[in-house]
């Protein structure tokens, strides 16, 4: 009996610095904001409880709006960047000479600090002086200078393509490992067999790379979801908030207009979403795993 309580109490012992670090960086911060969302807290020393108030007036802004654009926003940018990155994994694991360079060329976008880089594509996207809009009109596709930061829709797609740039290379590592993992064999005997390129596609890869896909799409779904740099820094959520998500909403109303009971609501309803997605995600996981038991 002596052995079997030490046993426990050294692994609890073990398992305390993790519950320190939860209880401590995650599980208060969180308490916290949903304390805060049910209070008129601002920049005064204190603050009163007004219930679901915040969370009422949240819908009285056109916040509807803003959760259509944000899960537009995140659909169009996770689907971009599974596809290119599938994509860009079977030709990396392509035979080809040259292979190590073409996986090193992909790393770039990556390996490059963030803010770097979004600033690269804000100068890209200038209307004067941007390279985008100098091509568009060298090859007669604009009459003159076309500010893609200045209009709504165009704003809207340059964040997209901005997002599925820096996180394609995440996304094409982590297939290329998957694809790398599907024995040889398996296309060998396709091969003899006289099975084409899609249809061993078809019949052996996607099947075998379903369970990295979904645990990479919902990795990047929810990445994308809470991306903050990359509008804040091209469009602060302009023109028009044409291009203003929940979180950069969150930041314009807590950090912004100092309206933090405000502000806490959002986050919480920002949480909300993803424990659904969460959910979903464990759910696929566990439906995979048992038709993979099978």
């Amino acid at each position: 009996m002596d052995t079997k309580r030490s046993a426990v109490i050294f692994a609890w012992l073990l398992l305390a610095p993790a519950l320190i670090y939860i209880l401590l960086i995650v599980a208060y911060p969180l308490l916290d904001t949903i304390n805060l969302s049910f209070t008129d807290a601002s920049l005064k020393r204190t603050y009163d409880w007004v219930g679901l108030e915040n969370y009422f007036k949240i819908f009285e802004r056109g916040f509807g709006e803003v959760i259509i654009r944000t899960f537009i926003w995140t659909f169009f940018s996770v689907a971009a960047k599974m596809v290119i990155g599938v994509f860009g994994a079977l030709l990396l694991s392509a035979a080809v000479p040259g292979r190590t360079l073409f996986r090193v060329l992909a790393m770039p976008p990556w390996i490059v600090p963030m803010a770097i880089g979004i600033f690269m594509w804000g100068w890209m996207y200038n209307g004067q002086f941007g390279m985008i809009s100098g091509l568009l009109q060298r090859f007669g596709l604009l009459d003159g200078p076309f500010p893609i930061l200045a209009t709504g829709t165009s704003a809207f797609i340059a964040t997209i393509v901005t997002d599925v740039w820096i996180g394609v290379p995440m996304v094409t590592i982590y297939m290329l490992a998957a694809v790398q993992s599907i024995p040889s064999d398996l296309y060998e005997a396709a091969w003899t067999d006289g099975a084409g390129r899609f249809y061993r596609f078809r019949r052996i890869t996607l099947p075998l790379i379903v369970p990295a896909l979904v645990t990479m799409s919902m990795i990047s779904l929810i990445s994308t979801f809470n991306s903050f740099d990359i509008i804040w820094i091209l469009t602060k959520g302009g023109p028009s908030n044409a291009t203003t998500t929940m979180i950069i909403d969150t930041y314009k109303v807590a950090i912004g207009s100092y309206k933090f009971g405000a502000g806490a609501a959002r986050a919480v309803l920002i949480c909300i979403f993803l424990s659904i997605f969460c959910y979903v995600y464990f759910r696929a996981v566990s439906r995979f795993s048992g038709e993979a038991a099978r």
